[in-house]
């Protein structure tokens, strides 16, 4: 193990008090959730994936 000097040791044992109150805290995220892709997208496709299996439908009964 490396010797450290007075001044490290300080700069360490500060970083280490630090970190300490950060253990096991949960990370802050806001209640919004963000989509790869907009909101306007997943609309346009399941209208299309909707839209589709009505018109199938449709040819299966008439």
């Amino acid at each position: 193990m490396a010797l450290q000097t007075p001044k490290q040791r300080a700069a360490n044992l500060r970083f280490a008090k630090a970190n300490e109150k950060k253990v096991g805290k949960k990370k802050k995220t806001g209640s919004k959730t963000e989509y790869p892709i907009s909101k306007t997208w997943i609309l346009v496709l399941l209208f299309l994936l909707v839209g589709g299996g009505v018109l199938e439908l449709v040819s299966l009964l008439f």
